[in-house]
C-alpha cells in the first residue's frame, strides 16, 4: 500500500457477503422503498413528531424513531421551544430517566463504551450529553450503536473493515469516538475539526492505517458552518487532493465539513502518524441531501477512490449489512429495524385503506376554494 493504491469496494450489484445479508432485512422480498413518503401532518402530530422545518427525509426518520420508541414502551421526551420556552412532547426523544438508563443504545454492552468515551473524552471534544442520551434522531448515538460493539472486539472490527473496505486494514488496533489528533494545534488544522469515529490499524504489510469517519443520519450537510482558520490555505494546496484547492465552494456548505476533515487527514499523514489514510462518509441511502453533499464534494477531488487519501461514501444500509457479515446479525437487525426500515413508516400510513372520499374530497374542496377566490378577485 505504499503507493496508496486503494482497493475499490465491490460493485453494489455484485455478489458479496454483505449483499446477501441485506436479504435478512427483507424477508418479504419487497426490496427497499424507491422513495420515502411525504407523511401527512395529522399523522406526524399523532405521534408527536410534527416539526415544520424537517426536510422530507428528516420527517420520515423522526417518524420512524417515534415508532421505535413506542414499540419499546419508552417514555416520551420533551423539547423546549426557543421562542416561548414552553416544553412540548417530542416523539423522537425519550425522557431523562430512560436516557440515564442507556435506553438510546441498542445493546447493554454499548452503554459502558459510551460511559468510557465520555469519561476519557479528548480535550476540546464536543459532546451534548443530554442529546446523546435522549435524542433518538441524533447521529452521535447512532455512531455508538454502529461501532460500540466493534470497539470491544478487535477481531470483529477487522472482519467488518475487511468487508466494508477490502484490503485496507488487516489488524484493528484502536477505535476512537469523536477524535482529533490535536484540536487547536497548528500542526493540524488549528481548530476543532474532528471525526465522529477514527479507526487505527495495520495493513498486511505492517503500515499504519488511519480511517476517519463522518456519520450522518437526518443531518443535511447544511448545518451552521464554523469560520475556517487560515491554516487551510496552507494545507489544501499541498494535500494533493483537490482539483482546485482554492474553490470557494469547498469552504461553504455542503462541502466544508468534508473539506476540513480531508485536510485534517492530510495533516495526520504529514505529521507521520500514519502511512495511509481514508476518509469515509456514512449516511442513509434515502437522505438525499447528505448523499448529494458527498457527491458534490467528490467532484472537487482529483480521484475520490484512488487519490492520496481516498474518499469513500457509504450508505448506512451497506454498513449495517457489513456488521451482519462480521458476525453480529442480530445487532444488525436491530440497527435496521430502528434506523432504516422505512417500510414501517409506509405501513403506519395505511395508504391502501384511505377512503376515496377522504383523499379526493380534500382536493375538490381546495379546488372549489381556489375557484371562489379567483371569481371574487
Amino acid at each position: 500500500m505504499a503507493d496508496n493504491a486503494f482497493v475499490p469496494l465491490p460493485a453494489a450489484s455484485g455478489p458479496n457477503p454483505s449483499s446477501s445479508n441485506l436479504d435478512v432485512f427483507d424477508p418479504s422480498g419487497l426490496g427497499p422503498l424507491p422513495i420515502l413518503p411525504i407523511i401527512p401532518d395529522a399523522q406526524r402530530r399523532g405521534h408527536h413528531v410534527f416539526t415544520p422545518a424537517d426536510h422530507r427525509f428528516k420527517a420520515a426518520a423522526r417518524f420512524l424513531q417515534a415508532l421505535w420508541r413506542e414499540d419499546h414502551d419508552l417514555p416520551i421526551g420533551h423539547l423546549s421551544t426557543s421562542t416561548t420556552g414552553k416544553r412540548r412532547r417530542l416523539g423522537s426523544r425519550i425522557n431523562a430517566a430512560a436516557g440515564d438508563h442507556g435506553a438510546n443504545f441498542l445493546h447493554p454492552d454499548i452503554v459502558p463504551v459510551v460511559a468510557r468515551a465520555l469519561a476519557y473524552r479528548e480535550l476540546g471534544a464536543v459532546y451534548d450529553v443530554e442529546r446523546l442520551k435522549t435524542n433518538l434522531l441524533s447521529s452521535q448515538p447512532l455512531t455508538f450503536n454502529l461501532f460500540g460493539l466493534l470497539q470491544r472486539d478487535s477481531a470483529l472490527a477487522a472482519r467488518f473493515i475487511a468487508d466494508l473496505l477490502p484490503g485496507v486494514i488487516a489488524e484493528v488496533e484502536e477505535i476512537i469516538f469523536e477524535h482529533s489528533p490535536g484540536r487547536g494545534d497548528h500542526r493540524f488544522t488549528a481548530d476543532g475539526t474532528a471525526f465522529d469515529l477514527a479507526i487505527r490499524g495495520r495493513s498486511k504489510a505492517g503500515e499504519r492505517v488511519f480511517i476517519g469517519i463522518e456519520v450522518k443520519y437526518s443531518e443535511s450537510g447544511y448545518e451552521p458552518a464554523p469560520r475556517l482558520e487560515d491554516r487551510y490555505a496552507t494545507i489544501a494546496p499541498a494535500a494533493d487532493l483537490f482539483i482546485d484547492a482554492a474553490a470557494p465552494s469547498l469552504t461553504t456548505n455542503p462541502c466544508q465539513q468534508l473539506f476540513r476533515q480531508h485536510c485534517l487527514a492530510a495533516t495526520i499523514l504529514d505529521q507521520g502518524l500514519a502511512e495511509y489514510a481514508v476518509l469515509a462518509f456514512i449516511a442513509p441511502q434515502h437522505n438525499h441531501l447528505a448523499q448529494a453533499a458527498a457527491t458534490t464534494y467528490a467532484r472537487h477531488l482529483h480521484s475520490a477512490l484512488t487519490g492520496r487519501i481516498p474518499f469513500v461514501p457509504l450508505t448506512l444500509e451497506r454498513v449495517i449489512a457489513a456488521i451482519a457479515t462480521a458476525g453480529l446479525p442480530e445487532h444488525a437487525q436491530a440497527l435496521h429495524r430502528r434506523y432504516t426500515d422505512f417500510w414501517r413508516v409506509d405501513g403506519e400510513l395505511q395508504l391502501d385503506a384511505v377512503p376515496e372520499s377522504t383523499l379526493f374530497t380534500a382536493g375538490t374542496s381546495s379546488s372549489r376554494r381556489q375557484r371562489r377566490t379567483a371569481t371574487a378577485a
